[in-house]
């Protein structure tokens, strides 16, 4: 049985493993430097970030989602527990709190813009590079009724 919960402060390592642990199985594009830079980022902010957790039934977080303002920020999977669903439950359960959820994923993730697509998120833009300003374009969704954006970053617009 998997429940969704809010992150509580003992839950902050295991936050940054399974980051690690997700980033290392799905995102080869990253250049080591690039990796390395994130890794001391995350590390410093995920274990206080209020995080919903995806958790077995003995409360072993297995996966998290970070929401800010109706912006999903994040959503990561142990890849041990990939295939279970847990992401498909924790963005409906973000969807329940954000009907229009918005969401930034890596291009070079086909993957999860797949994922996010089978989601009924659609594309709204791009951005040649991602939030730090490095050379990892970013697809910008949005759940529901497509808008185009109009934001500052965007270089194409996709309808």
């Amino acid at each position: 049985m998997i429940t969704i919960r809010p992150s509580r402060p003992e839950d902050g390592p295991r936050a940054v493993e399974i980051w690690r642990q997700a980033v290392d199985a799905t995102h080869h594009f990253l250049q080591p430097d690039d990796r390395a830079a994130l890794d001391v980022l995350v590390s410093r902010f995920l274990p206080q970030a209020p995080l919903w957790l995806a958790v077995d039934a003995q409360d072993h977080p297995l996966a998290f989602m970070l929401i800010d303002n109706g912006h999903m920020e994040a959503l990561f999977v142990d890849p041990a527990a990939r295939g279970q669903g847990l992401g498909a439950a924790l963005v409906r359960h973000g969807l329940s709190l954000h009907a229009q959820m918005r969401t930034d994923v890596n291009e070079q993730n086909a993957q999860a813009v797949g994922f996010y697509e089978k989601m009924g998120f659609r594309r709204t833009g791009r951005s040649a590079v991602d939030g730090q300003g490095r050379p990892y374009p970013l697809i910008h969704l949005e759940y529901g009724e497509q808008t185009p954006s109009t934001g500052k970053d965007d270089d194409t617009l996709v309808l």
